[in-house]
């Protein structure tokens, strides 16, 4: 399945919500290339993260703006990018110069339903504990395709294109 016009498709929820699954998996749906945004991040975010510290405001500007960059570059190609994109001022950052050229797909769920993931996951670097700052700073999207994690990755996809089919994704 084809969008009509090019998009950036942006994969948000915190973290554990099956971003990378479902960016890699949508990315091949489309024929986009698949950006995961932790590879953006600077080695201080990444350390911070390790120690059990969360990031602030400052500490994820440059990082927003990386990804914002990475996706003017890919707007008329269209790309996928996962990012954790919890704040709406966050979503600004990551759409600026971009217009009606992308949209935000919010993989939402329980904190007890990604604190079981979280528990299975070897070899990341955002410790578990930290889950309870990302819920306490998220910002549920108003304007996003939201599709609850309960389901399987393939229902996952499965709604996320129908919502492209009917038309919901920006033109």
């Amino acid at each position: 399945m084809a969008i009509h016009k090019p998009k950036i498709l942006y994969v948000m929820g915190v973290s554990g919500s099956g971003k990378t699954t479902i960016g890699k998996l949508l990315a091949k749906a489309l024929n986009f290339p698949f950006f995961d945004g932790d590879d953006f991040h600077p080695r201080s975010n990444i350390d911070k993260m390790k120690s059990g510290k969360p990031l602030n405001d400052h500490d994820r500007k440059g990082w927003l703006e990386k990804l914002n960059h990475l996706a003017i570059q890919h707007k008329e190609k269209g790309a996928v990018i996962v990012c954790s994109a919890l704040k709406q001022s966050y979503r600004d950052i990551l759409g600026k110069h971009l217009l009606d050229k992308h949209k935000f797909v919010f993989l939402d769920g329980t904190i007890a339903e990604i604190s079981n993931r979280l528990k299975e996951r070897k070899n990341h670097f955002m410790p578990s504990g930290l889950l309870q700052s990302q819920f306490d700073t998220l910002e549920k999207p108003r304007q996003a395709i939201t599709v609850s994690i309960a389901k399987t990755p393939e229902e996952i996809m499965e709604s996320i294109l129908k919502t492209f089919e009917k038309g919901k994704a920006p033109d």
